[in-house]
């Protein structure tokens, strides 16, 4: 499919025709595996991009990306499990020893895709820690904790007395505070559950703690964009409210889990007849733009599934079965190029402003999650 093919569908506004969850959810685990063979059988491809990347010198599919191969680990081993091909359990195992072959000697993970020199980055390490850590719960080998425990220490020397993290930032993102380290937190607490160390889970603790003291009572972020921070992406939002509600779970805290009900309820105010949510939001959560950011759709679905389960509240349920029959309506089923078939856009219409022109990686991986989730809700609905 050409780029100018994607570009008059999105400008027509065609979505296409709505299938089985399984069927959406095969497409892009497939697409995931096409991008995993395209950086080399190891790492994942950052992207398949249908303009010249000049930072890349490319077009197609990127170098492989540290960050986002980290926790699509756990992705490949949640669906070998559904599925029960172990051909993705074995995928994921090569993408767990690859990430210990390019571990910065300092123990971080560096900031952008393996063609940039490497530099540590804080962000990027505590997504890394999530593939470790259930690496070496399905397999038990000894080098994935030694990985994980290089990586939690380089987290700890990095974070300041409050709890932030200030230094080592990515490629990609602004230097200073990023209230979404509170996945980084949730990371470090899974360095903590294999490793047993405490001072993992207190960093954790410091640096929710942290994110709390600046949340705004209506459960918006400031210091949460990559850009941005008087408008952040869903992105960013979606990443502190899953830190916040998994760290909850973990540590058994309901004030962690109460501040990212605050957020997922003002999203949910928000959300449009047709499920998808803006963008970008304000402080006083006005949508910004008419466009959607779909890794942030993905990830949003999956907090409201979360707490669906947690509270058994129906409109959770509701809504992130909604967001998903939008992501499936933008999931190209049809097109021969496999770098289009079967991945998530960064942006619908794919040129706004996040990721544009490109599928994303991430955007595949918590899209197969949020569908994978669903699948299950309806398992316990069934049972």
């Amino acid at each position: 499919m050409t780029l100018l093919q994607v570009i008059l569908n999105d400008v027509l506004g065609l979505l296409s025709k709505v299938q089985s969850l399984e069927t959406h959810l095969k497409e892009a685990m497939l697409w995931l595996c096409h991008a995993q063979d395209a950086g080399g059988e190891k790492g994942v491809a950052r992207s398949y991009s249908l303009r010249w990347e000049r930072d890349h010198n490319r077009r197609g599919w990127l170098a492989a990306y540290p960050e986002t191969t980290g926790y699509i680990i756990p992705t490949f081993f949640n669906y070998a499990a559904y599925s029960r091909d172990n051909s993705f359990r074995e995928r994921a195992i090569k993408m767990a020893w690859w990430e210990v072959e390019v571990q910065m000697e300092c123990g971080a993970v560096q900031g952008a895709t393996v063609d940039f020199p490497p530099t540590p980055a804080v962000f990027n390490t505590g997504q890394v820690l999530f593939g470790w850590c259930r690496a070496y719960q399905e397999i038990r080998d000894e080098a994935f904790i030694v990985a994980a425990q290089k990586a939690a220490d380089f987290l700890l020397k990095a974070q300041d007395p409050d709890g932030a993290w200030r230094n080592h930032g990515s490629k990609y993102a602004r230097q200073g505070v990023n209230l979404y380290d509170a996945r980084t937190a949730w990371g470090m607490l899974e360095a903590f559950k294999i490793t047993g160390d405490g001072r993992y889970r207190d960093s954790a603790i410091r640096n929710l703690e942290f994110v709390l003291s600046k949340q705004y009572p209506n459960g918006w972020f400031p210091d949460c964009c990559l850009e941005d921070n008087n408008n952040p992406l869903l992105h960013t939002i979606a990443y502190t409210m899953e830190g916040l509600l998994e760290a909850g779970v973990i540590l058994k805290e309901p004030r962690y889990i109460e501040a990212a009900r605050r957020t997922a309820d003002a999203l949910l105010g928000n959300q449009k007849s047709d499920g998808r949510l803006a963008g970008r939001f304000s402080a006083k959560w006005e949508p910004i733009g008419c466009w959607s950011c779909l890794t942030g759709d993905a990830q949003t679905a999956l907090v409201w599934f979360r707490l669906f389960q947690l509270t058994g509240e129906q409109k959770y349920l509701e809504g992130g079965k909604k967001i998903n029959r939008f992501l499936m309506g933008t999931q190209n089923l049809t097109s021969r190029d496999v770098g289009v078939r079967g991945g998530i856009k960064g942006s619908h219409p794919i040129w706004a402003e996040y990721g544009p022109y490109e599928y994303l990686n991430w955007a595949a991986k918590f899209f197969a999650d949020s569908l994978l989730l669903e699948k299950g809700l309806e398992k316990e609905v069934i049972t």
